[in-house]
């Protein structure tokens, strides 16, 4: 029988359609040798210069995917689930073994669809060097879960020498991002608000680990990290400087911005230190191993526009200062709600 162009409520039964959507659909795209065994679980081995090392930890993380339209210049909903997982185990300093991948299909959307996104899942896993191990799907009624709806789980191992937390952070410790901020909530905002508009923008979506290991292997001291996503690069340094106790003070003039960007933004009204990003990493350093970590940066691909944006300075009062380009400064908080909601 061959599949039909839109998913039915039936696909979800757990019957015999669901095995050819998952054989048709799912699994060539990302089949591997502990997905095809088709268990419960799926089963990795750990890397050989981890088994003796007990003190070894595991991360576990899980996240869900609910972004509208599902597709946006420079990525879609498949991309994003993988990418956001991948980057939510490296910033812990995590190595990813697997990830868990769980499909929410409304009755009637394009098969064709469906299949374009599982491509573009396989095409985000080779690039983060991991695998989709295991997963889930489920049908419901027409009309519901916006088409699609994606949860992704991710397990990684940490290596004991690498030990990340808010509480690390030193007066006098910089903070270095990997690129320009805000690309991703506008290129999915004006995608769903204005398709009319041609706009340059695309989402700067990518998995981050491969870039995130360069740093560490530098040899420069890394005292915490985290991926700037809903909450943009201000609710990640408003929360920094709340966890470490200490003022984090940043240069507005430093921090990466294409312009076309920050035209869209005002053109909406949003503040583009709250816009959410997908492919950025704020990495805290010890100051005298900023260079020595930015230069690691620059020598990836997805680090090529890194700069130092900012540091911890030795005052007590957990609060982040925004130094303006015209001489002034400001508080900057965590925004309250979401500027943009359904944007990942």
């Amino acid at each position: 029988m061959m599949l039909p162009p839109n998913v039915l409520l039936a696909h979800g039964g757990g019957g015999q359609l669901m095995d050819q959507l998952l054989d048709e659909v799912v699994r060539p795209l990302l089949g591997n040798e502990m997905l095809d065994e088709g268990l419960d679980s799926g089963l990795i081995g750990l890397p050989e210069s981890q088994i003796e090392n007990r003190k070894s930890k595991i991360a576990l993380t899980l996240d869900g995917y609910v972004v509208s339209p599902w597709k946006f210049p420079g990525g879609d909903i498949g991309r994003l689930a993988v990418c956001g997982t991948v980057n939510d185990l490296a910033v812990c300093g995590a190595r990813p073994l697997g990830l868990a991948l769980g499909l929410i299909v409304a009755e009637g959307f394009e098969t064709s669809c469906l299949r374009e996104i599982m491509a573009s899942v396989a095409a985000a896993a080779l690039e983060a060097g991991v695998k989709v191990v295991t997963g889930d799907t489920k049908v419901v009624g027409r009309g519901q879960a916006d088409g699609i709806y994606i949860t992704t789980a991710g397990v990684g191992i940490c290596s004991p020498e690498i030990t990340l937390h808010p509480s690390f952070c030193e007066p006098g410790d910089v903070l270095i991002i990997n690129g320009y901020i805000a690309d991703h909530g506008l290129a999915v905002m004006l995608s769903r608000e204005m398709p009319q508009i041609s706009s340059p923008i695309r989402s700067d979506a990518a998995p981050l680990n491969g870039l995130i290991q360069h740093v560490l292997e530098s040899g420069a001291k890394v005292r915490f990290m985290r991926d700037a996503t809903r909450a943009g690069l201000a609710g990640l340094c408003a929360d920094l400087a709340k966890r470490c106790g200490r003022r984090v003070t940043l240069e507005e003039s430093a921090i990466p911005l294409r312009k076309e960007t920050q035209h869209a933004a005002e053109m909406l009204g949003l503040d583009v230190l709250e816009v959410a990003n997908e492919g950025k990493v704020v990495i805290v350093v010890k100051q005298s191993d900023a260079q020595r970590a930015l230069a690691a940066l620059r020598e990836h691909p997805l680090g090529a526009h890194a700069a130092i944006i900012g540091e911890i300075g030795e005052l007590r009062d957990c609060i982040c200062e925004l130094r303006t380009a015209h001489g002034g400064s400001r508080v900057v908080q965590k925004p309250y709600g979401e500027q943009l909601p359904r944007i990942c």
